[in-house]
């Protein structure tokens, strides 16, 4: 029974990497975060994510499947090997990397909150004047997200509030349950440019990552630490990417700017 058991998990455990070599990688991603995630009824992925997803197989010779996943369950669903890496948007952080290996970084945008356009937060243009302003406010962010973990952090007073899908969270936002919004910049200008955002506007401080740790190391592809050999592949992969201009002119579609981080 317990040599069965073994058998099993090893069975599982090698099943990504096996995936991988017969020439299809599979793609865990959120499909509900516009710009980098979008998934229709049907399953089929578009955004900044696919596009990355699918310049990575193109430069492996390998085949694309994408997994659609609620974000916080992207890295317990690929240490249960449901898919072979993720590319979701996900920022390199130390508490990540204790989990899950990743890929040298390839992407990184500034992290901005949204208020209502009344709100005497909307004219603060330095950041600690801002952590202050947000102190006692309610404040959303995403489930499992960097953003969490930084206003966890620094506005410890904050009334923190959670959600599944960007989506929700913007519902509050308009529906005046929550103070702020806090997430990618390029995610919340999605919400800005529709009519339910005509209201809000971005607080003009861009919250970068060289600010505090918690919002991580730049954005990379999550990995199995039992799969060295694959990430050695997709660092090189990325590189190329970067240096070619390719991920570049991917963020260019998607983002109107240049996103793409060099590799060091």
């Amino acid at each position: 029974m317990n040599f069965k058991a073994l058998s099993l998990a090893l069975l599982l455990a090698g099943a990504s990497t096996v995936q991988a070599a017969e020439g299809q990688l599979s793609i865990g991603t959120e499909g509900a975060y516009p710009p980098w995630s979008m998934a229709d009824a049907a399953g089929n992925v578009t955004g900044f994510d696919a596009d990355v997803g699918n310049l990575l197989c193109e430069k492996l010779a390998m085949k694309c499947k994408f997994v659609v996943q609620a974000f916080d369950g992207l890295i317990p669903a690929l240490k249960a090997n449901r898919f072979d890496v993720i590319i979701s948007g996900m920022s390199i952080t130390q508490d990540r990397k204790k989990e899950i290996a990743f890929s040298v970084g390839y992407a990184e945008l500034a992290n901005m909150f949204v208020v209502p356009k009344s709100s005497d937060l909307a004219g603060i243009k330095d950041i600690d004047a801002l952590l202050k302003g947000l102190e006692g406010k309610s404040i959303g962010v995403q489930t499992g997200t960097t953003h969490a973990h930084f206003v966890e952090k620094r506005i410890p007073s904050a009334n923190l509030k959670t959600y599944d899908t960007l989506e929700n969270m913007q519902i509050d936002l308009t529906s005046g349950r929550i103070d702020a919004a806090f997430a990618d910049a390029s995610a919340l200008q999605d919400f800005l440019s529709k009519p339910d955002g005509k209201d809000f506007q971005f607080v003009d401080v861009k919250v970068q990552s060289k600010f505090d740790s918690t919002l991580g190391e730049g954005i990379g592809v999550g990995i199995s630490k039992d799969n060295p050999e694959l990430k050695a592949k997709i660092d090189e992969a990325l590189c190329t990417l970067v240096a070619d201009g390719s991920i570049g002119k991917a963020s260019q579609k998607w983002f109107k700017m240049d996103i793409s981080r060099p590799c060091n």
